[in-house]
């Protein structure tokens, strides 16, 4: 641990910013998980619906700065083209 008092700050800020950050992509991880399991059941109105719920998801982890723009773009892109290609 460090000894001064504004680097000790600065560890304890830095975990607690590091649990944020992770309980975050830890949610957009179970949300793209159930996109992926309403696509391999073949149920296109839940994978729709968890789409559109993941979607939510992983933009509000982009604009607190989690992603970065283009890769909640990807993920959204990936999982859409997923979704669309389902009979």
């Amino acid at each position: 641990m460090a000894n001064i008092k504004s680097a000790k700050k600065r560890v304890l800020v830095n975990q607690t910013k590091a649990l944020r950050n992770k309980m975050i992509k830890s949610g957009v991880k179970t949300a793209v998980k159930k996109v992926d399991a309403a696509i391999a059941a073949g149920d296109k109105e839940a994978a729709k619906a968890a789409l559109l719920n993941a979607t939510s998801i992983i933009d509000k982890a982009t604009s607190k700065g989690v992603y970065h723009k283009n890769t909640s773009s990807r993920k959204i892109g990936r999982m859409t083209v997923a979704v669309n290609k389902m009979n």
